[in-house]
């Protein structure tokens, strides 16, 4: 079965999605949209085959009658953008965040209901094998129930464009990846935040790049996040650095490949429990990973009638809660429940 997709955003971010979609058999890009026509005959092609190009999505999807939507237009563009795509019978995979208020969020749920069709975010750190085969081992219990998850995100990239500018940049554009990657290694939601957020002397964003938060996780856990958007040298991962604790060992992972855990034991030497290293098994050969291109092709699998994919709107918007409720503590000072 072929399906048929739009593209509506064609800047750097677009790349990632094309090559994504140039490796799932039967998926057709059968146009790009973008406001700049030199973006969107580049992304027709890098995709290198016959496309329609335009600049106004809404009219693309009208005239093309697409099966999905691929939404990687800016964030101010989303709400409107999904919701004329799901009225015109589309699937949608959009871009996080998945809108730019709760009230807008849950909008687009209620529309991809009432128009039976799918909604997905593509929330790509949730394939990626590290993430996926921590989940798999804290799921075994073999380090007892999590009691706590800690992060250090710490880079200093220079984006200019709309990021500069962005109010809330790295809790809005960027933790959501790693609250997501919590929920999703973890198995748990959040329940309550504080979260404070400033801007550091040398700063090259127009609004605060830099938060610390603390998340009340449910069944009593907590997660901690420290990151930065303006951290010089010494560079995390773009995934973060973790401690993750269970109540029998923990585990830590330095955001690349070097996962590591130990469980601890008998006999007690003096103050501490004797501890132990564990293998972290690898994958089964089949699991999907890739990043876009997992994500990318659970959500195809899914328009073809297979089983919701992991990442829809009606999961990802406990992600985008814990961002919103963190930007609200982070405004008003206080604790802030995590409402969906």
């Amino acid at each position: 079965m072929t399906v048929r997709a739009v593209l509506a955003g064609c800047g750097a971010m677009s790349a990632g999605w094309i090559e994504a979609a140039q490796a799932i058999p039967d998926l057709s890009i059968a146009g790009f949209a973008d406001l700049d026509p030199a973006r969107a005959e580049a992304a027709a092609a890098r995709w290198g085959r016959r496309a329609q190009i335009g600049t106004d999505a809404a009219a693309m999807v009208d005239a093309l009658r697409p099966d999905i939507l691929f939404d990687v237009a800016v964030p101010a563009a989303r709400h409107a953008l999904v919701s004329h795509a799901l009225a015109r019978g589309c699937h949608v995979l959009t871009e996080k965040p998945m809108a730019e208020t709760m009230e807008q969020a849950a909008d687009l749920l209620l529309r991809a209901q009432a128009a039976g069709r799918i909604h997905a975010v593509i929330q790509n750190r949730r394939y990626i094998a590290p993430i996926r085969r921590i989940r798999r081992f804290l799921a075994s219990g073999v380090l007892g129930p999590v009691t706590c998850l800690h992060c250090d995100f710490f880079l200093g990239p220079h984006f200019g464009g709309f990021r500069e500018v962005m109010r809330h940049v790295l809790l809005l554009d960027m933790a959501i990846h790693t609250f997501d990657a919590a929920r999703c290694m973890s198995g748990l939601d959040a329940e309550a935040v504080y979260c404070r957020e400033w801007t550091p002397p040398g700063s090259w964003f127009d609004h605060e790049p830099a938060a610390a938060a603390i998340f009340e996780l449910t069944g009593g856990a907590v997660f901690t996040y420290r990151g930065s958007w303006v951290a010089q040298g010494l560079a995390t991962s773009w995934e973060s650095a973790w401690r993750i604790l269970g109540t029998h060992g923990s585990l830590v992972w330095d955001g690349h490949e070097d996962i590591r855990a130990e469980i601890v034991g008998r006999p007690r030497s003096h103050l501490f429990d004797t501890a132990q290293p564990l293998e972290i098994p690898p994958l089964a050969t089949g699991d999907l990973i890739g990043g876009h291109l997992g994500v990318m092709r659970d959500f195809v699998a899914a328009v073809r009638g297979g089983p919701a994919p992991e990442t829809r709107g009606e999961d990802n918007i406990k992600s985008f809660a814990m961002v919103m409720a963190a930007i609200r503590s982070a405004e008003s000072g206080t604790r802030v429940a995590v409402r969906v």
